[in-house]
């Protein structure tokens, strides 16, 4: 039966400028994906569909977090006074190996979904660690919610403690386990495997082309880091000396594009390596926070969109320190404004392009989400911002003001493809 949702309704079509239907009505059909947006309801009603009404309520897109790392939940706001390189080192490795243990992962992962969930963040690109079953269990407890997301079991062996390394036999053996599990693996499937080498400096040649094939074979998309920090981008032109650049070492093993690629990060991208990237339509993953707390720079987004990249936004727990995705979008802002002081000929982001790069742009890696276009899959948040809200503001106000000043006590109704998505029961477990 299909359902018809009526509120203020605020989405972004393309990049430059919000959809705005004050009163409007949204129609999505018994497979979860929109079927029409409207400011009538006649244009969209059938004799029996079912018409629930928020109010005064805003209706937008849900959150997408195109990078994040689940067993570095516990390390938010840990360590932020180091570099990359000691950071991964001294905090992010010592945690990761405790998810050997499924009873530990199980707690935390319990929680960072829970969190996610609360943020509105309805699908997200997720980094685990080499655990087969550490990495089973987290795709199952997004499964358990009804929330989307593409889970990488992490690839790693050598450069890492002796804990987080596998040969490139068992990490095939366990990602072929996950996607026979898995069964379907198109865009049909909320929760799917994605090949997830953690970056160059840790992994051998052989476990890069092992990953290749395995994302080749299976059709699976790819995630990884690429040009977040310049000590990085030497010791990987150290390891791979015939690669012309960071992206060339990823495209020689079939990793850049050869299936769908999300590279977080690419701060340092530019000339050989961004062209690669735009006939690859590599995707980028913007994670401001974290390139500021690593003390790795500033990306050059508006040169990426400019260029026709796609580019979305990611929290990268815990390099980043908040899983908020609309803090991310007023991160963005900021960051783009950095760049605007020392290039005034490059604009910097509006507030409908970072909305744009946390809904539609992002959605696309999840397949046709992120919009209210007919056809897309009806991921929403309904936002009661009474609290907030001053007489004669527009709605366009209205929902800058819930960017900048809400959190996530004002979203009271979260969608993922058309389901109604419910607190999570186990977050304190």
């Amino acid at each position: 039966m299909k359902k018809i949702y009526k509120a203020h309704i605020l989405y972004t079509k393309e990049k430059h400028r919000f959809e705005v239907l004050e009163n409007g009505y949204v129609a999505v059909n018994a497979d979860g994906r929109v079927a029409g947006v409207a400011t009538d309801l006649a244009s969209l009603a059938d004799d029996d569909a079912e018409v629930t009404d928020f109010g005064d309520r805003l209706l937008i897109p849900a959150m997408n977090d195109l990078h994040v790392h689940a067993p570095q939940y516990r390390n938010q706001g840990i360590a932020m006074d180091l570099e990359l390189l000691p950071w991964l080192q001294s905090y992010t490795f010592p945690e990761e190996v405790k998810f050997a243990d499924v009873a530990y992962a199980e707690r935390m992962y319990r929680r960072f979904v829970h969190d996610l969930w609360r943020f509105g963040t309805m699908r997200a690109c997720v980094f685990a660690t080499v655990h087969t079953e550490s990495t089973r269990l987290l795709m199952r407890l997004f499964r358990e919610t009804g929330m989307g997301a593409l889970v990488g079991k992490v690839a790693m062996n050598r450069n890492c403690p002796q804990g987080l390394r596998e040969s490139v036999e068992e990490m095939v053996q366990g990602y072929e386990t996950l996607i026979e599990e898995c069964g379907d693996r198109s865009e049909e499937s909320l929760v799917r495997p994605i090949i997830t080498p953690r970056f160059i400096p840790s992994c051998t040649s052989e476990m890069l082309r092992a990953c290749g094939q395995l994302a080749a074979k299976y059709q699976l998309p790819v995630q990884s880091h690429l040009s977040e920090n310049k000590d990085e981008i030497d010791w990987v032109q150290s390891l791979e000396k015939e690669s012309t650049c960071y992206g060339d070492a990823y495209d020689r093993y079939g990793l850049f594009g050869q299936t769908p690629t999300v590279m977080a990060h690419c701060v340092w991208t530019e000339g050989e390596e961004l062209a690669l990237m735009k006939r690859r339509k590599v995707v980028v993953a913007h994670c401001p926070t974290s390139n500021f707390n690593v003390a790795s720079g500033m990306a050059p987004i508006r040169q990426f969109l400019d260029e026709g990249l796609s580019v979305g936004l990611g929290s990268d727990i815990s390099g980043g320190h908040d899983l908020n995705i609309f803090r991310m979008m007023v991160y963005a802002i900021q960051v783009s404004k950095m760049h605007y002081q020392k290039n005034f000929h490059l604009p910097f982001l509006s507030l409908s392009e970072a909305f744009w790069l946390a809904t539609k742009s992002a959605g696309s890696s999840f397949g046709r989400v992120g919009s209210f276009e007919p056809g897309y899959e009806f991921d929403a948040l309904v936002i009661d911002d009474s609290n907030l809200n001053f007489d004669n503001y527009s709605l366009l106000e209205r929902l800058e003001r819930y960017i900048y000043l809400g959190d996530d006590r004002q979203i009271v109704h979260r969608f993922c493809r058309g389901k109604m998505i419910k607190e999570p029961e186990f977050d304190r477990q």
